[in-house]
């Protein structure tokens, strides 16, 4: 498992003085580029190809947020390829060894020139080493959105939304479905689902289903009509 090291820093961490979710999914995702950028199939590799690897579903398990200053290693692991398609884990743990948090992702490699999938290459085959699938509890891809949802105020893309790709970027995302959540309520699974692009000046139109009773809460964000962007689960 390729991983390396930190340590919680305060612009990372809420007012409970440990780390925010966005600041995990953050650390998720980094780990992963920091792996592709280490073993030659980063961004410039990326841009030479005219390909991306588009997120297409997150879930993310937590059991306990580390607090300021602790410690910690984030790991990941590719374990499949199934076509164009990649799926690989991901881990937060102490330096002790506490499993802090745990992820699974699925991702799809898309050539934008012919804005169609691609195959991963023969370099990328032997480039991500296949592991062991990590030991947890796999969610569906899809994530179910009731019907009964409080359409919210719409509001535009702005340019602090977008990554190099000039796309919204998927942690943005999940911070735009937190807004919408109260703000003690401790997530234990995040789920996400990515249907489409948002890129600057869209406007995005949350619809908003709180399920109290199970400790559950869906955000679809929604583009004006009515087709999703992204849809959040949090649990």
């Amino acid at each position: 498992m390729y991983t390396f090291d930190s340590r919680v820093r305060y612009s990372e961490v809420g007012t409970d003085g440990n780390m925010t979710l966005i600041a995990l999914l953050d650390y998720f995702q980094d780990c992963s580029t920091f792996h592709s950028e280490d073993i030659g199939l980063g961004t410039d590799y990326l841009r030479e190809l005219n390909q991306v690897w588009m997120l297409s579903a997150w879930q993310i398990c937590v059991n306990r947020y580390p607090h300021l200053c602790e410690r910690i290693v984030i790991g990941t692991a590719p374990y499949e390829f199934k076509g164009f398609v990649g799926y690989r884990n991901f881990v937060m743990k102490t330096e002790a060894g506490e499993v802090l948090s745990y992820a699974n992702t699925i991702w799809s490699l898309m050539d934008l020139g012919k804005m169609a999938p691609a195959r991963p290459n023969d370099k990328m085959l032997a480039g991500y080493v296949l592991e062991e699938k990590y030991p947890m509890e796999y969610a569906p891809r899809k994530i179910h959105v009731p019907a009964d949802g409080r359409h919210m105020e719409p509001f535009a893309v702005k340019e602090h939304h977008l990554d190099t790709n000039n796309h919204v970027n998927n942690g943005q995302y999940v911070r735009m479905a937190m807004e919408y959540v109260p703000k003690d309520f401790f997530v234990g699974q995040l789920r996400v689902e990515y249907k489409n692009q948002a890129v600057l000046g869209d406007r995005i139109c949350p619809v908003v289903t709180a399920d109290e009773m199970n400790g559950l809460y869906t955000v679809s964000l929604n583009k004006e009509d009515g087709r999703p962007y992204c849809i959040v689960e949090l649990q």
